[in-house]
């Protein structure tokens, strides 16, 4: 599987077989389902327009596509809030034969002053900021220890994405590591849909089809889903279980760079070990 798969026509079919006919109130049929969920005809009936149309729009043969059609598609297909953008940003049409661009990609950079609020946070708040393929672009003294050696990494392996599914140490580190990856996929296919032709997210997503078979399982999914805050628990090899909460703040001047902070309830025990992985030496893992 290429990272051209990406387009509306994948995406369409995951969505169709992940619904239930009789969730909408379509009745079952005479006949057998051959597959699961809902039929081509289905979801042109619920969307409103003719089962031609969807067709040539699943097999991305429609040269544009009308916000309101797309509308209508969405609705059909109970798509949430990140689905319906990735669905009007993947019906773009691209170029016939259009694949990921073999030139390497732009390097990504932090403004110094955005390094300057990440210092100023240093002691305090473990901070970092993630760019365009869930690359780790600038962190703090507790950003770098909070999880992986980032110092020790290449500057190519500084990724979300890669640590999560081929760092033998991601596993040990995030106990709910499901959860953790099919948030990370989430992420990385929302990404991907603002920009598909990107050259380092199709070389993350690329190197990750073809070695790790728990990212196909879940790329295969088409499961869009951009999470951008929550509670999550790392079990850290010097300081013990974390419980953090972390925000993710879009950059208006660099829209494609999130600051992400990490904190806990001022007094808990996660608190007073986020102050003790300040005082040591050296980050909690190498990869």
């Amino acid at each position: 599987m290429l990272y051209a798969e990406i387009e509306i026509s994948s995406f369409l079919k995951a969505r169709r077989a992940a619904l239930e006919p009789a969730d909408l109130g379509l009745p079952g049929g005479v006949n057998r389902r051959r597959v699961r969920g809902l039929r081509r005809e289905e979801v042109a009936q619920l969307a409103g327009i003719s089962v031609d149309y969807y067709t040539r729009i699943e097999q991305g043969r429609a040269p544009a596509i009308s916000d309101s059609v797309l509308d209508a598609i969405a609705r059909a297909l109970r798509l949430s809030g990140g689905e319906v953008t990735y669905l009007r940003n993947v019906a773009v049409p691209r170029r016939p034969g259009a694949e990921c661009a073999p030139c390497p990609a732009p390097r990504q950079t932090v403004r110094p002053e955005i390094q300057q609020v990440l210092d100023a946070m240093a002691d305090t708040v473990p901070a970092m900021v993630v760019g365009r393929g869930l690359d780790i672009l600038a962190w703090n003294t507790l950003g770098g220890r909070i999880a992986f050696d980032l110092e020790a990494l290449a500057p190519d392996r500084r990724n979300t994405a890669l640590l999560v599914f081929l760092d033998p140490a991601a596993r040990a580190l995030h106990p709910e590591w499901e959860d953790k990856a099919v948030e990370v996929v989430g992420n990385l296919r929302a990404d991907s849909g603002r920009h598909p032709d990107d050259p380092r997210i199709c070389e993350v997503v690329n190197e990750l089809l073809a070695h790790s078979p728990d990212f196909r399982r879940i790329w295969e999914t088409q499961s869009v889903h951009e999470c951008l805050r929550g509670t999550k628990r790392i079990l850290h090899p010097q300081v013990g279980e974390l419980v953090i909460t972390f925000e993710s703040f879009r950059l208006g001047t660099d829209p494609d760079q999130a600051l992400v902070t990490y904190t806990a309830p001022r007094g808990s025990e996660t608190e007073r070990r986020i102050r003790e992985l300040g005082t040591m030496g050296e980050p909690a893992l190498t990869a």
